[in-house]
């Protein structure tokens, strides 16, 4: 397994959110961000682009998604970085990038942040630090568009 912390699915996501507002603003309301994290920064996740082995599994030191509910029993997931169809159905998409926590070790047990498109469209900001080394350089080169910066900040 590896790990990368060069990502910037959470600027990706924001992007997602912006062109639903743009376009669908009537389903922003059944859009949400969601995080996916741990104290030790430690995400496994299977079927990633990035992931190695038959399972494509990465470490990540974090993520974050896309998600659409348009209905009760409709829920879609747009992730950037998986190998299944996109979007994929929220049970297939949690079924085969999550395992259940009795399957790993603690220190690998994952918390959910989910918040709706709305908000995270106001209150998002990023100075994309965690996507330089030590030294200030790049680790790969950041988006084409300026960092996003809410109107909170």
């Amino acid at each position: 397994m590896s790990k990368f912390a060069s990502k910037c699915d959470e600027e990706n996501v924001w992007k997602l959110c912006e062109q639903v507002k743009k376009t669908r603003i009537d389903e922003l309301n059944k859009c949400y961000a969601v995080f996916v994290s741990n104290e030790g920064r430690t995400v496994p996740l299977w079927r990633q682009k990035a992931g190695r082995g038959d399972d494509q599994v990465v470490i990540w030191d974090y993520h974050v998604f896309f998600m659409h509910n348009p209905s009760p029993n409709r829920c879609l997931v747009f992730d950037l970085d998986t190998t299944l169809p996109f979007p994929t159905y929220f049970h297939k998409y949690v079924t085969e990038t999550f395992r259940s926590d009795l399957a790993l070790r603690p220190e690998h047990h994952r918390f959910f942040r989910v918040i709706s498109a709305e908000t995270y469209l106001m209150e998002f900001s990023s100075d994309r630090r965690h996507m330089r080394r030590p030294d200030g350089s790049w680790i790969k080169p950041p988006p084409s568009y300026p960092p996003i910066q809410s109107n909170n900040n």
